[in-house]
């Protein structure tokens, strides 16, 4: 590459080119107004106080989205999900122009968001860059001499493009400014530099200050990797005494009042919500809803027959300003319509856990009436039949709806769905639906659609999250306790469920406006404090969130105490641990080698040893199988012959997938609570659904290999426990500790503990170590059928002498009822520390009376330690999201700077 001369001046690149189509038309994966016009609009005039004017454009403006249109889903890296893999960092911006305006009708306005999306299959330019506006409709595209330099950049995913207008559009084109985004990777980045010098596409001046202020940035922000968080107390005793006092005064006591929650800082403040009007009591309902639940009751009714601001009005309605009778401004995206948008009809429920959400949900469908058609709920299965029975057990017995729970049952049309008032279905079902050709849930008009623990859907880029967008509804309702999990951009799905308007469901621009603001500026950064005021204006519409806490709830909870004990490794724990590390800090170095000469290294392969870490920490038994190892031994068999000596291998291998989480190939729902069973083929399934591809096709959706219902294994019995070489092989340092927090709880009198692990293998040992102990305990998790699940918890419930519940979290972490516990030992911690709180809150919640105590088992110094460190900077805005698993169980890109911290 011939060296670029300092201070080149750099091309002009625009060109008044044709029309990159036939005929001018909007496409087809957007729609325009029937009120826009292509005439040039005239200036927008004063802009609203937190927005940035014209004279503040800059590099740090916010640039719209870039897609690769038609790519291939399993092979193309979006850039713009700045929450997987390296962040993104500004390298320069470009003014130029965007030509062919006269051919498009989308409506342009100067300081307006643009969508700029590749276009490589267009017919008249392999290299087309097109334009749209935040409604989809497109405005032109790039020039040709533009798009000659950039498009390579873009199909090999070095580059990003986001842009905004800058002047009016014309009769032939319409001004605007680029800016090019590209990897933060210090030595990829000074050699992307070098190109695109080379390329007269940015001078070395611009890319010498960008670099210099995403330096600051970083430092100023503690983004730099190998950054830590504030360390939290220090270590307690190897030796504990198992008196609960002394265990107390050699632990660490945690704040439980989380208000650094995204959820919490953009909500209403308490002395708003103790003044809501209240509804009238729904004359169905046998049960007297409290001053709060009909407080909520009159929102939702509310928010379901939104109303547009007046003209002229300070106030703005889902982001929506109006300026006159036919003048509409988005206040996130900078757009301006001139007919009336459509609004949300519906939001957000995000009460704390126990706080009754399903009972204001019913009290909502049945104090309207159902006249107006079914509402169709859609929750995890393993709280379906609780719906069904809180609406049974909440209504008068002579006004009890038409319910029927569709789920593992035989396929209904459309209009049999219609004849019930309230249908009750799961994440699977709409999933599986979407992937077939029978039109049955998507083909109802419903009144309403409620999706229960929304958060399930925070992928937008799932399946299951893009079949509940297609269901058609009247209005639609999200409700969960934790809107945000990871990181801001869980919001993103929700808000495409809720069909928000404007441009800020794109996930490119809501990239733009809300998460890298929000993730890599300075707090009192422009940018910065608009995404902030975006994101406090939606909470507040869309949003209505009342906390356990809080005064004027009144709930009388007894209080809550949560405690972190520390715990030291056994010398042949910490060899093997030691060791363990040793290989995963190689393989990370391995990784960022390869990365930085442009070569692909083994991601899973660190993933999987930080997993490896984790579990460690628990025991070491967990770690003596891999999944590949075991499966490797069937490596020249496509179908595996199940005979005594085959079938065990199998269930370790699904016990290893359970335990990382896998999902269902089918549905996509955990399989950990969707009955489990690995295939002769070893593909792993719920259990409903490979039996019905069985049914139906008799082949493995997977490899299309034949299969009968003989061909299903299922996982180790329950009863089966598994047998050890010695009486000490259950023992582990965390066991031992846990041993001691037990005998000292239940030394008094009524006290029943909750133990959750992540893993059930974990939970085989611990209810080994518990019988050596002389511990009688029950058990729930993923494998255990429903009946078998329902009598551990009436057990726990109604039996003295069950005073030991060991549960899987993630079966356990919704949908259930566990206040005849008071304390709660969290064995393992999760990256996401929203899923322990709805742990916790099976317990602390409504119907408590007795003090609640949490234990979190930490070993000191190993990656347990930093995971909480992690989940610290998640509360508190400062880190960027982990998430375990993505559709279809491929491990999700983590930030390798987080990565690399847990392997400090």
């Amino acid at each position: 590459m011939a060296p670029t001369k300092r201070g080149r001046e750099v091309i002009d690149l625009t060109d008044d080119a044709e029309p990159r189509t036939k005929n001018a038309r909007v496409p087809s994966h957007g729609t325009s107004s029937s009120s826009q016009s292509t005439a040039p609009r005239q200036s927008q005039g004063s802009r609203d106080s937190w927005s940035t004017p014209s004279s503040s454009l800059g590099n740090s403006r916010y640039p719209a989205s870039f897609q690769v249109l038609n790519a291939d889903d399993d092979e193309a890296i979006d850039l713009t999900q700045d929450d997987e893999g390296p962040s993104l960092e500004l390298y320069g911006t470009m003014d130029t122009k965007i030509v062919g305006v006269r051919y498009y009708n989308g409506v342009a306005t100067p300081h307006e968001l643009v969508a700029v999306r590749r276009e490589p299959g267009n017919p008249y330019d392999e290299n087309a860059i097109r334009i749209d506006n935040v409604m989809g409709a497109q405005i032109g595209h790039l020039g040709r001499k533009v798009v000659e330099k950039l498009a390579g950049y873009v199909d090999r995913n070095e580059l990003v493009l986001e842009g905004v207008l800058t002047g009016e559009k014309g009769l032939w084109d319409c001004p605007m400014r680029l800016f090019l985004y590209g990897t933060s990777h210090p030595l990829t980045r000074l050699r992307l530099e070098e190109r695109l010098k080379a390329d007269r596409l940015l001078k070395a001046t611009q890319l010498k200050q960008t670099r210099k202020e995403s330096e600051a940035r970083r430092k100023a922000t503690g983004l730099q990797s190998g950054t830590s968080s504030a360390g939290l107390a220090t270590a307690v005793c190897q030796e504990q005494e198992t008196a609960l006092q002394q265990l107390v005064a050699t632990s660490e006591t945690l704040e439980t009042q989380r208000t650094d929650d995204l959820t919490d800082v953009f909500a209403s403040n308490e002395e708003t919500l103790k003044a809501m009007p209240k509804a009238d009591q729904p004359t169905i309902l046998k049960s007297q809803l409290l001053p709060y639940q009909l407080q909520g009751l009159a929102w939702m009714a509310a928010r379901e027959k939104p109303q547009l601001p007046a003209p002229n009005s300070d106030n703005s309605v889902q982001l929506w300003k109006r300026s006159s009778a036919t003048r509409y401004t988005n206040l996130a995206t900078g757009f301006i319509s001139t007919s009336a948008p459509s609004l949300i009809s519906g939001g957000i429920l995000a009460d704390d856990m126990g706080l009754g959400k399903t009972l204001q949900i019913i009290s909502l469908v049945l104090a309207e009436g159902t006249d107006g058609g079914p509402t169709l709920i859609v929750a995890p299965v393993s709280v379906l039949s609780n719906w069904e029975q809180q609406i049974r057990f909440h209504v008068n017995k002579d006004q009890i709806p038409h319910i029927v729970v569709y789920h593992g049952c035989k396929p209904m049309s459309g209009a049999e769905l219609r004849k019930f008032d309230v249908v009750i279905t799961s994440y699977g079902m709409v999933g599986q639906e979407s992937k077939s050709s029978g039109q049955r849930l998507l083909a109802v008009d419903w009144r309403r659609v409620v999706l229960d623990e929304g958060h399930t859907i925070r992928n937008p880029k799932s399946r299951v999250a893009a079949a509940v967008c297609n269901l058609k509804a009247q209005s639609r309702w999200v409700l969960t306790g934790t809107p945000i999990i990871n990181s801001v951009r869980d919001f993103l799905s929700i808000l495409r469920f809720l069909k928000l308007s404007g441009g800020l469901e794109d996930d490119g621009l809501f990239s733009q406006v809300i998460t890298r603001p929000m993730k890599q500026l300075h707090h009192s950064h422009p940018d910065k404090i608009k995404a902030i005021k975006v994101l406090g204006h939606l909470m507040q519409d869309l949003c209505l969130r009342r906390k356990k806490d809080m005064m004027f709830i009144d709930l009388n909870l007894p209080p809550k105490t949560e405690y972190i004990h520390r715990i030291k490794f056994g010398k042949s724990e910490q060899i093997k641990y030691d060791a363990m590390m040793s290989e995963a800090q190689g393989e990370l170095e391995k990784y960022q080698s390869k990365s930085s000469h442009g070569q692909k290294g083994r991601y899973t392969s660190i993933l999987e040893r930080l997993l490896r870490l984790r579990q460690i920490c628990n025991h070491w038994a967990l770690c003596k199988d891999r999944v590949d190892d075991l499966l490797a031994l069937f490596e020249d068999q496509k179908v595996v012959a199940l005979d005594d000596k085959n079938v065990p291998i199998l269930q370790q291998a699904l016990q290893l997938m359970i335990d990382s989480q896998e999902e269902c190939a089918i549905c996509y729902e955990s399989i950990s609570i969707h009955e489990p069973c690995i295939t002769a083929c070893k593909h792993v399934f719920g259990k409903p659904c490979i039996a019905k591809a069985i049914e139906m096709q008799g082949k493995c959706p997977m490899c299309r290999s034949e299969l009968q219902a003989e061909s299903l294994v299922d996982p180790i019995p329950e009863t089966q426990e598994e047998e050890f070489e010695a009486d000490d092989t259950c023992r582990s340092s965390k066991t031992e500790a846990l041993v001691k927090i037990l005998e000292a709880t239940l030394h008094k009198e009524g006290s029943k503990v909750v133990i959750f692990s992540q893993w059930t293998s974990f939970l085989n040992i611990i209810q080994m170590r518990l019988k050596q102990a002389n511990l009688a305990c029950t058990r729930i998790d993923g494998s255990m059928a429903k009946k078998h699940r329902d009598a551990a918890i009436e057990s726990l419930n109604t039996d003295p002498k069950t005073r030991i519940l060991l549960a899987s979290l993630s079966v356990c972490s919704v949908g259930l009822n566990l206040v005849s516990a008071d304390t709660v030992v969290l064995a393992d911690s999760w990256w996401a520390p929203a899923i322990e709180d709805q742990a916790v809150d099976r317990v602390h919640r409504l119907g408590q009376t007795r003090e609640t105590t949490v234990w979190r088992l930490v070993i000191e110094d190993s990656i347990e330690e930093r995971v909480l460190d992690i989940q610290s900077e998640k509360r508190q805005l400062v880190s960027a999201a982990f998430q375990e698993k993505t559709k279809g169980g491929k491990a999700k890109e983590t930030r390798m700077a987080d990565i690399s911290k847990l392997l400090s």
